[in-house]
């Protein structure tokens, strides 16, 4: 069978991967840029063996860039979600974990005019799925991202240069409303009723209580994704919440990566996957969450960037559980997650009644860049 071929770069972003299309590159009918996401992940089989994805939803990804046309952005991106073992190219959601690294693809792609002698340069991006406009600011080396550098984060060995994104006004990019459902409401299943909140903030969550399911919330992975019933509880819960928000008609009709659905608790003491010792003083809550149906190996960019907000809008269920109740303005919000401990920059509006701004920061590093062959 002939095969064809199409450039790309394969970028690392925070705690993901994935395949980096310039638009320009690619071909404009729609059916065939599906096939090429398909093939160049291998959306067909679970282990992704005959594409470049690896088998997770972290992974299994892929970012279309171009230069933008719109007033205020230098960029604007594209994500979506490639199926694992099923013919899946989602854009209703995004990727906070992989904006790092369409700030480098970006500036390596000669997509922004750069000061060679700079020591970093601020991109303007806008993200098509969440119609929101974010600000990267990328370290440099030569007129490139940096790649080297002394910033550690958790799920990621090693440091590397510090990589920082700030999503403004980052509610309602899915909903129009940061909670389109209010700040509390039930949801009932045949197993009980749970009480849950629903917040749009750069990806949409339901955020459920690990007491409520049972669990302490802080279980390893392998335990938890041996629970079947928890699975089915917790996609019952959230296609529940997606039909109750207006994301879906029905819960048939709902997107497998939006909403995506979190277990909180209160700050306590526990032990990572990597075996580190996490204080209950040193977090401000902790959560474990589900993408594409199974536990997140760490907790999303887009997740991280949610619960921080969440965390601070009083009355909802993340905040009930947080420590730190204060809402100051540029406030680090510290999430304890599998992996260690996340810290987001988040500040409020006036009123308190919604995010004014959401910011982490990241490594990201490009991995290769080349031809990528899809069958005709």
């Amino acid at each position: 069978m002939p095969q064809f071929s199409v450039p790309c770069a394969v970028y690392r972003g925070g705690t993901s991967r994935g395949v980096f299309f310039d638009n320009s590159s690619l071909p404009e009918d729609s059916i065939m840029q599906r096939n090429i996401f398909l093939h160049g992940i291998d959306a067909y089989n679970v282990n992704q063996i005959n594409g470049l994805g690896s088998g997770t939803s972290h992974t299994s990804k892929v970012c279309v860039v171009s230069r933008s046309q719109r007033d205020g952005a230098d960029v604007d991106y594209t994500f979506y979600q490639i199926g694992i073992g099923e013919e899946i190219v989602d854009d209703k959601g995004t990727c906070g974990n992989l904006m790092a690294a369409v700030g480098a693809f970006a500036v390596d792609e000669g997509m922004v005019v750069v000061d060679p002698y700079a020591d970093d340069v601020d991109v303007s991006v806008f993200n098509t799925n969440i119609q929101k406009m974010l600000q990267i600011t990328v370290p440099l080396v030569n007129g490139k991202a940096k790649v080297l550098g002394e910033y550690a984060m958790p799920g990621i060995l090693g440091t590397g240069a510090k990589f920082t994104v700030n999503i403004m006004n980052p509610g309602g990019g899915k909903t129009g409303k940061t909670l389109p459902v209010g700040l509390l409401c039930t949801v009932k299943t045949e197993q009980r009723d749970y009480n849950v909140s629903f917040v749009d903030v750069v990806n949409p969550f339901v955020y459920v209580a690990a007491e409520e399911l049972g669990i302490r919330g802080m279980e390893p992975n392998s335990e938890l994704s041996m629970n079947e019933e928890l699975l089915n509880e917790l996609e019952i819960i959230r296609s529940r919440m997606a039909v109750h928000a207006g994301m879906a008609k029905s819960p048939e009709q709902v997107a497998g990566s939006v909403p995506k659905i979190a277990i909180v608790s209160k700050p306590h003491d526990y032990v990572t996957s990597t075996g580190k010792r996490i204080k209950k003083e040193d977090i401000d809550i902790v959560a474990k969450m589900l993408s594409m149906g199974k536990f997140h190996r760490t907790f999303a960019g887009s997740g991280l960037y949610n619960i921080a907000a969440a965390a601070l809008l009083p009355g909802t269920l993340p905040n009930r559980f947080a420590a730190k109740k204060a809402r100051l303005q540029d406030q680090i919000i510290r999430i304890g997650h599998s992996e260690g401990i996340a810290e987001v920059r988040v500040s409020l509006t006036e009123d308190n009644k919604d995010v004014a701004f959401v910011g982490l920061d990241r490594t990201a590093r490009r991995i290769m860049k080349g031809d990528l062959y899809i069958p005709e």
